[in-house]
C-alpha cells in the first residue's frame, strides 16, 4: 500500500473584526472556513461512511488520518504510530468559498490539486480537510486559543486596527486574554449587559458578544 501526501497550508487563527461599544457598528469578519452562502463547493465528506484509512478512494476523506508535517501531510492508517489528526469534514473547492468547518476543528488543511502519477491511484482535486488532533491539546475547543473559528467560550486580545485575535483563556498563549466571547446572538441589542466588544461572524450570520476577562 502506497501512502499519499499533499503539499498544504495549515490555517490556525481567525482574525475577527470588531468595534468597541460604539453603537454596535461592526466590520465584517473573515472566516477561514468559507461562506456557505457563496459558491458552495460539493462536499466529499460529512455524510460519507468511514473508509479504511490510508488507501481510500478520496484523499483524506472523513474519518481518515494524517501525519503531521511542515510542508506536506501524508495520509496514514489511523492505527499507525504516525497518525496525528483525523478528518472531521472534507470539501472540494477553495476554502474561502466553501462551507465552514465544524466549530471545534483544530486546524484546516488546504489541499492542492494533483494529477495522477505512477503508484498513486487517481487524482486529487483542490479542497480542504477539517482536522481534529487525535490527542490533546485541542486549540479548536472553547478557550483553546486557536482553531479556524472563533466560538463562544474563546478569548481574544486586541491586535490593532479594530481587530482581535484568539489567545488561550488560561493565559498560556503568547498574549494574555482581554475579552471572552460569552454569547452569540442574532442582533447586538440582545447581547448581555456586560458586553464590551462585538464581533460579526460571517457565517453563520451572528454577533459574538465578548466581555472583559
Amino acid at each position: 500500500m502506497r501512502e499519499r501526501s499533499c503539499v498544504g497550508v495549515v490555517c490556525a487563527l481567525l482574525v475577527l473584526a470588531v468595534a468597541l461599544l460604539t453603537g454596535c457598528q461592526m466590520l465584517s469578519s473573515s472566516g477561514s472556513g468559507g461562506d456557505a452562502a457563496s459558491g458552495r463547493p460539493t462536499a466529499t465528506g460529512g455524510t460519507s461512511p468511514a473508509r479504511p484509512s490510508g488507501n481510500g478512494a478520496v484523499f483524506l476523506a472523513v474519518d481518515e488520518c494524517s501525519s503531521f508535517g511542515t510542508t506536506s501531510f501524508t495520509e496514514v492508517p489511523c492505527t499507525s504510530e504516525r497518525a496525528a489528526a483525523r478528518v472531521v469534514a472534507r470539501f472540494d473547492g477553495p476554502v474561502g468559498r466553501g462551507p465552514l468547518c465544524p466549530s471545534t476543528t483544530d486546524f484546516v488543511l488546504h489541499i492542492s490539486a494533483q494529477k495522477s502519477s505512477p503508484g498513486v491511484d487517481g487524482s486529487v482535486p483542490q479542497g480542504y480537510a477539517c482536522m481534529r488532533n487525535l490527542e490533546p491539546p485541542h486549540p479548536g475547543d472553547p478557550g483553546g486559543g486557536g482553531g479556524p473559528r472563533t466560538i463562544v467560550g474563546d478569548c481574544v486580545y486586541g491586535s490593532g486596527s479594530g481587530q482581535v485575535r484568539e489567545t488561550a483563556c488560561d493565559g498560556s498563549g503568547q498574549r494574555k486574554p482581554q475579552y471572552k466571547v460569552v454569547k452569540a446572538v442574532a442582533a447586538c441589542a440582545t447581547s448581555p449587559g456586560e458586553t464590551a466588544l462585538y464581533g460579526r461572524w460571517r457565517a453563520p450570520q451572528l454577533v459574538g458578544c465578548a466581555r472583559p476577562g
